[in-house]
């Protein structure tokens, strides 16, 4: 059997087999995964369907789209049928369900426990390839008063300078400091230098008066605290 006839693309298929038009008759939650890529791709080679296309670039994401969003534009235009255009259309894609998450995440005001930072900075430090540090700004009643970004690293580790740490604090007028930072490895423990990073902000924190809560590492799907693990 000819290979070109068995790879019909979508427009040749009965229409209630097209992804665009399932999603428009039947619904949101009637599309799988790979359809609702199809639909951002929009087309597929000659030897692949979109639907085709959508699935391979899944498989390569062990078809998880915590993965998927970790793909960089250069990463997603490796796959024959995949131009810049539609890889930066499945880029903005995913950015936005990032920061779909990240409206929802600004509702929470007070700081009770670990997991209310994990879930506050989740949308923020997880899906990531490389490893950034944040810290998160609190008042007098552990609500946040701000977050900031301290460093943007590679695989490994990324630097981090106490005196900008403590420097926003002080600008802000926070009360309270919660240090955050995630693992790409996905390794939940800290290392010897985590460790030691988060005992020197401590003693520098209580010569200004200014306590460090918590330091929380940052898996895909878990985290560490310090705080509930007794190492603060």
């Amino acid at each position: 059997m000819n290979k070109m006839a068995t790879l019909s693309s979508i427009k040749q298929w009965a229409e209630d087999d097209r992804p665009r038009e399932k999603l428009i008759q039947k619904g949101r939650t009637s599309v799988s995964n790979s359809e609702l890529l199809a639909i951002l791709l929009g087309s597929g080679t000659r030897e692949l369907s979109a639907l085709e296309l959508a699935r391979q670039i899944l498989e390569k994401a062990d078809f998880k789209l915590s993965r998927l969003s970790r793909f960089t534009i250069e990463d997603l235009m490796k796959f024959k049928g995949v131009g810049a255009a539609k890889a930066v259309s499945i880029f903005a894609s995913m950015e936005l369900a990032r920061r779909k998450s990240e409206e929802g995440n600004e509702e929470l005001i007070t700081i009770r426990s670990s997991k209310d930072v994990y879930h506050y900075l989740k949308p923020w430090l997880t899906d990531l390839s490389h490893e950034e540090f944040y810290v998160v700004f609190l008042n007098r009643a552990n609500k946040i008063i701000g977050r900031k970004q301290i460093s943007k690293g590679g695989i490994s580790g990324t630097v981090v300078d106490g005196k900008i740490v403590f420097r926003h604090a002080l600008e802000v007028q926070a009360s309270a400091i919660i240090l955050a930072h995630n693992h790409p490895s996905n390794q939940r423990k800290p290392s010897t230098q985590d460790i030691r990073l988060t005992k020197k902000m401590i003693e520098f924190g209580k010569m200004i008066d200014l306590q460090v809560i918590d330091h929380l590492i940052f898996c895909d799907n878990n985290y560490f605290s310090f705080l509930d693990e007794g190492i603060i």
